[in-house]
């Protein structure tokens, strides 16, 4: 029902973090991981479940985010890191209800070798500095 494009929903991870101070080299990853400029789409994968989307549980997690993307964004602008479009708009809201997927839908690349999938690193190493 979520590949429908009509439930609302998003294809997303669910992490509960042990330990905040990680919580910023994960949004780093989250970044480098996928397309952030492109509005309801990654790759192939068209429509409203494939949003750019960090849920964020509290106020300083928003915070970091928020400071993640800026940073993101200011790269993009200096030509320092490269994506399909020139704008970052991943969105970063509040923390709502979590609903697992169908276990058909879990782990899918284990259970389908050989399936589709966009995600790969858009640049590697260490965060890109300004200066």
């Amino acid at each position: 029902q979520v590949c429908s494009g009509t439930t609302g929903h998003i294809e997303v991870l669910f992490i509960e973090l042990s330990d905040p101070k990680v919580y910023e080299a994960l949004v780093r990853f989250f970044f480098q991981f996928h397309d952030p400029t492109t509005m309801n789409r990654q790759g192939n994968d068209v429509g409203t479940q494939y949003s750019s989307v960090i849920f964020c549980a509290d106020e300083d997690q928003k915070k970091i985010a928020q400071n993640v993307k800026d940073e993101l964004q200011a790269l993009v602008d200096a030509g320092k890191v490269k994506y399909a479009g020139g704008k970052v708009v991943s969105e970063i809201i509040d923390l709502k209800t979590f609903y697992a997927a169908h276990e058909e839908h879990q782990a899918y690349l284990e259970k389908n070798p050989l399936g589709y999938c966009n995600h790969y690193y858009r640049f590697k190493g260490d965060w890109p500095q300004l200066n």
